[in-house]
């Protein structure tokens, strides 16, 4: 499996998962448009704009985990269609929401299902890629997230044009998307790794001869190294409590920045002098721009390796921020080309949000941590986007963008002490415990 030739299936795996990234960041996206409309209509205070802002992202921490819980207990398949079902009830329901509490519970679940979605297909994805591929396709499903956002603000662009209802029909709009995707997903196979992790050898070599041919059997799966007990505490206390520390932060610190960006981007824009459809044009110039970037970094996290991807791009792309701060007064055309320079630079830790926590834990619990490393991300990037309103009122653009550069410098840092290599291992090289996949500077066990 980890040196099979890229097929067909692959690539429809790889398109089919990259529906959750993709709603992501559309939801995400569009509530910063949508918010130009709900705050005068339902009167917001800051704190309750924040509180809207960040509840999907309180969401996702909640969910994220679940589903990683589920999805290694449970399976992949049978989890990757119902969470999307959520979405499009939720999201249809806000149509009708008449008040902020109903606005925040809605937005709520909507991250819930987004989050649960995180480990199942990317979890799915990494355990049929080849070792050649993982790295590219596990990283675009970013890709899809910056895709979904960017179509989000030509989206809400064009409905705020409709009148004082436009915020709602923005709300709605995520349903389309997600009752496409689960239309695509459905027929996917099991894994066939967990299901003879779970002793269903007969299911995993059925699913091996479907998708690999007739000669393939479970001999075609790699063995990996034996536990007594499976259960999550359990690995982290043998030695992988020191991954998942490192993941848990470099996540955080490459999403906070950027979810803030996102959940109140024509406002920070609007700030820096950009104001009305300037703003949300910006918004989306500069999603093209992490877009760009993303798919950059995929063309070089097999050549450049994990490890110097993710330092570079936490430096430069907290020069930037750390520019924006200290000149926050300068020239529109100054403004719009530091902040596409950090969107384009950050795209080699966004993408390694994906690739990293699939690389390096072991299957029966590759869901779990894929979960938990997400949920704890979110903590911060929930707490920061419902800050952003607050700092921009009480420490000003350039106070803010000087705190966004902050947390990129820690990034870089617990990067350069932490950040492990795997470019080039089979899935479950990566996922063993060996002084060779450590992260660099720190012993085996944590």
């Amino acid at each position: 499996m980890d040196d099979a030739p890229l097929s067909r299936f692959h690539k429809k795996l790889a398109l089919y998962s990259s529906g959750g990234p993709f709603l992501d960041g559309y939801v995400l996206s569009i509530i910063g448009v949508a918010m130009v409309q709900i705050t005068p209509q339902l009167h917001l205070s800051s704190s309750a704009e924040g509180l809207i802002g960040a509840s999907a992202l309180i969401g996702i921490f909640l969910g994220a985990f679940v589903g990683g819980y589920l999805t290694d207990k449970f399976g992949r398949q049978v989890l990757y269609t119902i969470d999307l079902v959520a979405i499009i009830g939720c999201s249809v329901a806000q149509f009708w929401a008449t008040d902020p509490v109903w606005l925040f519970v809605l937005r709520l679940l909507i991250g819930m299902a987004v989050g649960a979605d995180y480990p199942i297909a990317t979890s799915l994805l990494a355990e049929f890629t080849p070792r050649r591929y993982r790295g590219p396709l596990l990283g675009g499903l970013v890709v899809m997230w910056f895709v979904g956002a960017a179509v989000a603000y030509v989206v809400g662009e064009a409905l705020l044009n409709v009148g004082d209802d436009g915020w709602r029909w923005m709300l709605a709009s995520a349903a389309l998307p997600a009752t496409i995707i689960v239309l695509l997903r459905l027929g996917t196979p099991e894994s066939p790794r967990w299901l003879a992790n779970k002793g269903r050898i007969e299911e995993a070599e059925k699913v091996l001869k479907q998708v690999y041919g007739p000669e393939a059997t479970i001999g075609d799966l790699p063995e990996e190294e034996e536990r007594e007990n499976v259960d999550l505490k359990a690995i982290i206390r043998s030695g992988y409590g020191g991954r998942m520390l490192y993941i848990s932060v470099f996540w955080t610190c490459s999403i906070v920045p950027l979810f803030a960006i996102y959940a109140f981007g024509p406002k920070i824009l609007g700030a820096l002098k950009l104001e009305g459809s300037l703003a949300n044009v910006g918004s989306a110039l500069i999603t093209v721009m992490f877009l760009i970037g993303c798919v950059i970094a995929l063309l070089g996290v097999n050549r450049m390796g994990r490890r110097p991807l993710v330092i570079h791009s936490f430096v430069w792309s907290g020069l930037a921020l750390l520019l924006l701060g200290i000149f926050p007064d300068a020239p529109a055309a100054v403004i719009m080309v530091l902040f596409a320079a950090y969107a384009v630079i950050i795209g080699g830790t966004q993408i390694l949000q994906w690739v990293y926590p699939n690389e390096l834990f072991p299957t029966e619990v590759r869901g779990s941590a894929v979960g938990l490393a997400s949920s704890a991300s979110r903590i911060g990037a929930a707490v920061g986007t419902y800050l952003v309103p607050m700092a921009l009122t009480d420490w000003g653009i350039g106070g803010t963008m000087l705190a966004a550069a902050a947390i990129n410098v820690v990034g870089a840092v617990v990067s350069v002490l932490w950040a492990p290599e795997t470019r080039g291992m089979a899935l479950h090289e990566a996922a063993a415990l060996s002084p060779k996949t450590e992260p660099a500077g720190r012993p085996a066990a944590v």
